[in-house]
């Protein structure tokens, strides 16, 4: 097994010069605020292909021998790493076939092909496609480029460490996106040799989906595991295994892994984009998620690596509205009332007396469970949080109407 070091990633980054582009380090005031000490983020969203997965793709491609190249590359992903193998396979003349899941994100699919690669939708899963990727190798000789497990995919990954403690010299704290553990391992290698050579420590937290958490039953069982894929928005790193190159590394230097859930990963999404101004994918988002919700122990400045930023649009709509009712932004209510003049008006100005605003509103006799002298008016609005909400029902409850919370 290749030793992935803090050499091997100052190589990397000297290949990387040039294609990579080094993305902002940004100071998050409202995250800091909230989490008690300083918080920064990393922003790879805004990285070239939208993600950091081009670092690894460049750099393993960039090693391959001319014999290699020849033969051409093929890699299996959701979307990111299709993107990173893509463009950098065009800067390098080497033709390049990707394998993506049925269903894989449009605007992902469309920019590898852009990107001059052949595009193949096969497989429910990144598994499946990775199976198919590997079959694809042996049958006409290309070079088979692993999304996370391979050390020089591993060590372009890194190079975003050393661009962080650049900026961020005194970093207590580093919140990496797990997925198959490529990221993780390459900033753990860097940015644990670093603080050493600097007299000190720094503390690394990985961050899952806990819909699908492959590193928590792997760390306690002491090698790879596999599990059962969870439904997750966070598509970027919803990996079922470890790798056999990750694994270890994630072990030895990673300090502590966590998961956050769905409504976390929601709230961080809606966070950075109207605190932050960030258009940024679930996965990348899941840093911040932890720092939201309070799992990560606030001590000296803390970096949150924001992984990506390619997000179908019509996701993200789901998703702000799915972060607005985890938020307590929005709520949808159902009202049975009597069927007499007025009733609508009563509801109005009683959510109005509350400061509510109304979004929509449905008044329906057709409600099954009704009888004929009943009517059910269902609302969605537009709150200022829990707090908010509780006032509202409260002012409802208070004026004889028995409330019914469908959302929020």
């Amino acid at each position: 097994m290749n030793a992935v070091t803090l050499a091997s990633i100052e190589d990397a980054a000297r290949a990387l010069a040039g294609v990579a582009q080094r993305t902002p380090v940004d100071t998050a005031t409202y995250l800091s605020e909230l989490h008690g000490a300083p918080v920064h983020l990393k922003l790879e969203n805004l990285q070239r292909t939208g993600s950091f997965k081009l670092r690894g793709a460049t750099y393993r491609l960039s090693r391959l021998t001319h014999e290699e190249r020849a033969r051409g590359v093929v890699a299996a992903s959701a979307g990111n790493h299709a993107q990173g193998v893509a463009f950098a396979a065009q800067q390098l003349g080497v033709e390049a076939t990707i394998f993506m899941p049925l269903g894989a994100p449009v605007p992902k699919l469309l920019a590898t092909r852009g990107y001059g690669a052949t595009v193949i939708t096969d497989g429910a899963t990144v598994e499946d496609c990775l199976a198919l990727a590997a079959e694809h190798a042996a049958r006409t000789g290309a070079v088979m480029i692993h999304p996370f497990d391979h050390p020089d995919v591993i060590a372009g990954q890194g190079t975003i460490a050393l661009e962080i403690l650049a900026e961020v010299p005194d970093a207590d704290t580093l919140v990496v996106p797990i997925g198959g553990g490529g990221l993780i391992a390459g900033v753990a290698v860097a940015a644990k040799a670093i603080a050493a050579q600097r007299g000190r420590d720094i503390r690394i937290i990985g961050v899952q989906a806990a819909a699908t958490a492959a590193f928590p039953p792997s760390l306690e069982a002491g090698h790879p595991v596999t599990i059962e894929r969870g439904g997750t928005i966070a598509d970027g790193i919803a990996v079922v295994r470890p790798g056999d190159h990750t694994f270890p590394i994630v072990r030895d230097l990673v300090d502590h892994v966590v998961t956050v859930e769905e409504d976390a990963l929601a709230r961080a999404v809606l966070t950075l984009l109207e605190r932050m101004k960030l258009v940024v994918e679930p996965a990348g988002a899941a840093p911040v998620a932890a720092v939201l919700e309070g799992l990560i122990e606030p001590r000296g400045a803390t970096v949150a690596l924001v992984s990506g930023g390619n997000i179908d649009p019509l996701l993200l709509q789901r998703i702000v509205a799915h972060g607005l009712v985890a938020s307590g932004r929005y709520m949808t209510i159902r009202i049975p009332l009597p069927d007499r003049p007025g009733q609508l008006a009563r509801v109005s100005e009683l959510l109005a007396g509350v400061g509510a605003n109304v979004i929509e509103v449905l008044h329906t006799r057709h409600d099954l469970g009704l009888t004929l002298n009943d009517v059910v008016l269902q609302m969605s609005i537009e709150t200022r949080g829990p707090n908010h909400q509780a006032e509202v029902l409260d002012a409802l409850r208070g004026a004889g109407y028995a409330p019914d919370v469908v959302a929020g």
